[in-house]
């Protein structure tokens, strides 16, 4: 089992920058661990991924210019550097894992562990 505790969502105004967090603590070794966002009446969707020994990394094209998703090994932390943030960044913000797969599969069924969210409100 991995737990995951995501941290660092908040208000701010459009053009800001936050930094999510996500603590992993468990059964740590992953391949792949992503953050997904969901919007209100929306469907849940892939923002960022990153493989955890290897440090490649890929984006939602919406995403992608703005946010920088990284890992820090040694701390079983995940972030989201988040910067010029707009109105439809807003959204519940989820850290993910995947035991297998790559960090191409976009999908929500390719992670097995998922946090509780953060909630992330970008005002015009």
């Amino acid at each position: 089992q991995v737990q995951l505790v995501e941290s660092g969502g908040g208000l701010v105004q459009a053009g800001d920058s936050l930094r999510l967090s996500c603590a992993a603590s468990g059964r740590t070794f992953t391949n792949t661990m992503g953050w997904f966002r969901q919007a209100k009446g929306k469907e849940r969707e892939f923002v960022a991924a990153i493989s955890w020994s290897y440090g490649s990394t890929h984006y939602a094209d919406s995403v992608k210019g703005r946010f920088t998703i990284s890992r820090d090994n040694g701390k079983n932390t995940l972030y989201l550097q988040m910067n010029s943030l707009k109105p439809e960044d807003t959204g519940d913000y989820y850290c993910a894992a995947a035991v297998s797969g790559s960090i191409y599969a976009t999908g929500a069924v390719a992670y097995n562990y998922w946090g509780q969210g953060t909630q992330v409100t970008v005002s015009s």
